[in-house]
């Protein structure tokens, strides 16, 4: 099938893909799984594996096998882990000790200003996934003490934590795609520059934030509308310290910020391979746990743990299989040959100067659903098109970074696991997802893009 083709099925596979979620209730595992595997008949990729010229073409089970146990590798056991974080950070009150500590620090008329920027901090040196489930028990605790919308607090920590993620190196989307673009030396400027277009993307995402929770109620608004804040608070019994509170959140964050520096600083040796070992996701979430386990201790809570993480792992599956299930979408483009069509035809968008690497760099993202896999793959294709573009300037190549971090997250919908994350996590409907996660990332990026073109006209 023809690369024009490709894109137009795709469109389709989509559309139908949304209805089916919205318009007929079919539930999103079963929509999503069905339309990738029509979508990949379709597109040509073979039912069983063939071998061509010497070279092993996976057939579509492969394919769909592959896409599916890939998302579990990179992002499943994290899921359960940051779950159970939160379920016990529920369960002890200590949610409810960081909500007030957030609320003394950015008072209680700035809820949603302050999970924004908390979520921006996170994510510079923490996977955006990973900070949404480390952060969505403050989250939720900050619903119930300030009876903000659920929904704009959600948008708004997806929005924080989606800024830095794809302009503040040392995130490896950022840093990979400015060694590629040659900035590997100036990632200083890079992470300033990167700082500096988060402003007016995280003013776009607040605003619409706060627009989209007048309009939609998830099911976190419904459900803890009927019980005060200080009522629930006060079943709780006496509350874990601040320092036990906080433990079990940022002891990871610590651990993986101190894994991205000894990596991004070049460390050698037992110090390096320290850092790195305890900075992986999946460990150091699991040294938040053990401290999570001592504040249950702590609170002579830890006769719950079991029937804690029975409940989590009920909670949790639903997320992990339609969270894959996206994955499984994303691979099934990649096999398809749609994004080789559009990469090999990248010279139609050429003319558009700083707009070409963000253009480019969005169409893939909203193809295959990785913002990482967009960074990468489009600094690829800019890279040897610099001189061309007018970009080749030490600022002005580091400025094509951010450009292609803004197009990175623009936008994110069904093929992509922080999607599902968002939309699981924050109790919304599929459908509500797409006016509340993919709208905002829509908003975010040209936001974020606007901010690149204002500093191009003065950056030379």
């Amino acid at each position: 099938m023809s690369g024009l083709a490709l894109i137009i099925l795709f469109v389709v596979a989509i559309v139908v893909m949304i209805l089916a979620i919205s318009k007929f209730k079919i539930h999103p595992f079963i929509s999503i799984m069905t339309v990738s595997l029509l979508l990949g008949l379709a597109a040509g990729i073979p039912p069983v594996n063939v071998s061509k010229d010497g070279v092993t073409i996976q057939g579509i089970a492969n394919v769909i096998g592959a896409g599916f146990s890939g998302t579990f590798t990179s992002i499943g056991i994290v899921i359960i882990l940051g779950a159970l974080i939160g379920t016990i950070l529920e369960t002890t009150g200590a949610a409810f000790k960081l909500a007030d500590i957030v609320i003394k620090i950015v008072t209680p008329k700035r809820p949603v200003l302050g999970i924004q920027l908390m979520g921006w901090v996170v994510s510079i040196p923490v996977f955006c996934d990973s900070g949404f489930v480390i952060l969505d028990p403050i989250r939720k605790a900050l619903v119930k003490r300030t009876r903000v919308s659920s929904v704009a607090m959600t948008a708004a920590l997806s929005s924080g934590l989606y800024a830095s993620h794809v302009f503040i190196p040392p995130t490896p989307g950022p840093i990979a795609a400015a060694n590629t673009l040659g900035a590997g030396d100036s990632l200083l400027l890079v992470m300033g520059l990167g700082a500096l277009v988060s402003i007016p993307a995280l003013a776009g995402a607040f605003f619409y934030a706060n627009y989209i929770g007048k309009k939609i109620k998830s099911g976190e608004d419904i459900t803890d509308s009927q019980k005060s804040y200080e009522e629930i608070k006060a079943a709780y019994g006496k509350l874990p310290g601040a320092f036990l509170s906080l433990a079990p959140i940022i002891i990871p964050i610590l651990l993986m910020a101190f894994g991205s520096i000894a990596s991004f600083a070049k460390w050698q040796g037992a110090l390096f391979t320290l850092c790195a070992f305890l900075g992986t996701p999946v460990i150091a979430l699991a040294v938040g746990l053990v401290f999570a386990l001592i504040q249950m201790a702590a609170t002579s809570k830890s006769s719950q743990f079991y029937e804690l993480t029975n409940e989590t792992l009920k909670v949790v599956g639903p997320i992990l299989f339609i969270t894959a299930a996206g994955g499984v979408l994303g691979r099934i483009i990649s096999a398809s040959g749609m994004i080789n069509y559009i990469t090999g035809h990248s010279g139609i968008l050429a003319s558009a100067g700083i707009f070409f690497p963000f253009l480019l760099s969005a169409i893939l993202k909203s193809a295959q659903g990785s913002s990482t896999v967009a960074l990468t793959t489009t600094a690829g294709i800019v890279a040897p098109l610099l001189p061309g573009l007018g970009l080749d300037s030490p600022v002005r190549t580091a400025l094509t970074v951010i450009a292609i971090g803004a197009g990175a997250m623009t936008v994110s919908h069904a093929n992509d696991s922080y999607f599902w994350v968002v939309t699981n996590f924050g109790k919304l409907k599929p459908e509500q997802g797409y006016r509340v996660q993919t709208a905002i990332t829509l908003v975010e990026g040209l936001c974020g893009m606007a901010g690149v073109f204002v500093l191009s006209l003065f950056l030379s």
